[in-house]
């Protein structure tokens, strides 16, 4: 086992660590052999709010974040990517102790959170409204403004990647934050923290609490001074979490939830390689994924080649001990990949929209007629055609039906940290020359 210094359990508020309120600690776990890593702060109601406090201080008008300039905004953001990077062996390690996934695939995926936080620096001055050609002697225009004070609870499965997806487009847009991880894998979120304080963020601009759902996570979701919740997680909680976000005000939401996703294979596609995708497609971080194509469907024509190889590449998956060099980890969930028979295009396609859910979807084909009309008439926020789970931080991500509400990434995804204001001036009365 490698052994890995974690150096940060303590809440980070107002650029400080401080102990909980309560003084109260709960333990994070080692999913390989379920021994305990370290204690960590638990944050409650009581943290919350002061957490809040200092995020609604960072947001006041005449704030060094409100008043810095959007290209400063931008510089910081950078600034941290180069940061993550140069830390990447580090958090990777660190993620794969709290969390189980191989350190390989955990080191891949804190540089791919290093370029979602570089994508929105450059986002972070090209915010802008429109001039707009309104009825009477008038001139009208659009103003894009912050939100606010903006909650964000993250998951266990993703903790670096989604963290990066909440804050990045927050921080562009002008946003000041209080991020809850999940109790499960609270380390990596901490560990950020202090390359956000390094980075030169002011105080209270990212505030980081780790705490459980019904304590501090429900004290976020009521509470009457944030503007904004962004929740990862399951549909269940993301349903209590809408319950809550109007009880005290009518606070806007994101939500990112389940999914049971399809994909689509052809008889025209090659057998080999539609079953190493859908197999991806399955069992990527041990199919622990929202968007994980646990339905894969097959057409008649090729099912019995496909089974088989499916089966050969199952098999041939290395699980272990995810500082080696596997494929798979420790589980919580998961993995499962239904292999299921169609012969029609029209009958797959009612079957892939017969669920509540609308994550993702995929089709393998090599008919770009097919292609096209399959992306057309299924129900999903994500449509990946000869691929799978294809996400950059150029492309907006999130659901239909009850996978949720909203979108991440993208210039969709910074558009939900913004507020529209429409300004308009009366213009002189006609003069006669």
């Amino acid at each position: 086992m490698v052994k890995v210094d974690v150096k940060y359990t303590k809440l980070f508020i107002n650029n400080e660590w401080v102990d909980a309120v309560s003084k109260k600690t709960f333990p994070t776990i080692n999913p390989q052999n379920e021994t305990i890593i370290i204690q960590v702060a638990e944050g409650d109601k009581a943290d919350i709010d002061l957490a809040v406090a200092a995020a609604r201080k960072a947001f006041h008008r005449y704030s060094p974040w409100r008043t810095m300039d959007a290209s400063q905004r931008g510089f910081l953001l950078l600034k941290l990517a180069d940061l993550m990077e140069a830390q990447a062996r580090y958090l990777a390690e660190l993620e794969t102790l709290d969390c189980g996934k191989p350190v390989k695939t955990a080191e891949e995926e804190v540089y791919y959170s290093a370029s979602v936080f570089r994508y929105y620096a450059g986002k972070a001055d090209k915010i802008h409204g429109n001039t707009i050609p309104a009825d009477g002697e008038v001139l009208s225009m659009t103003l894009k403004e912050p939100v606010g004070v903006c909650a964000q609870i993250i998951p266990w499965n993703y903790p670096i990647p989604m963290l990066s997806w909440k804050i990045a487009p927050a921080l562009a847009a002008g946003c000041t934050l209080i991020v809850k991880p999940a109790e499960q894998t609270p380390l990596t979120a901490l560990a950020v923290a202090a390359l956000i304080k390094e980075a030169g963020f002011p105080p209270g601009v990212v505030n980081i609490v780790p705490g459980y759902g019904p304590t501090a996570g429900a004290a976020l979701t009521h509470h009457p001074d944030v503007d904004k919740v962004a929740f990862t997680g399951s549909t269940e909680v993301g349903r209590l979490i809408l319950q809550a976000a109007p009880v005290a005000n009518l606070k806007r939401v994101t939500l990112e939830l389940g999914g049971k996703s399809p994909l689509v294979v052809f008889n025209d596609a090659d057998v080999e390689r539609a079953a190493q995708l859908a197999h991806a497609a399955a069992f990527a971080n041990g199919g622990q994924c929202c968007c994980a194509g646990t339905r894969t469907y097959v057409q008649s024509g090729i099912y019995d080649q496909f089974i088989k190889k499916a089966a050969e590449i199952a098999n041939e998956r290395s699980v272990g001990n995810p500082f080696d060099d596997v494929q798979q980890g420790p589980q919580i969930f998961g993995p499962i990949q239904s292999i299921l028979k169609f012969d029609t295009f029209e009958e797959v396609i009612d079957r892939a929209n017969n669920t509540n859910y609308g994550l993702g979807a995929g089709v393998i084909t090599n008919d770009i007629t097919i292609a096209l009309s399959f992306a057309k008439h299924v129900r999903a926020g994500s449509v990946w055609v000869n691929t799978y789970d294809h996400v950059t931080s150029q492309t907006p991500f999130g659901g239909f039906k009850d996978s949720g509400l909203g979108r991440e990434l993208g210039e969709d995804g910074v558009n939900q940290y913004l507020e529209v204001k429409t300004v308009t001036l009366a213009l002189p009365k006609k003069t006669q020359l």
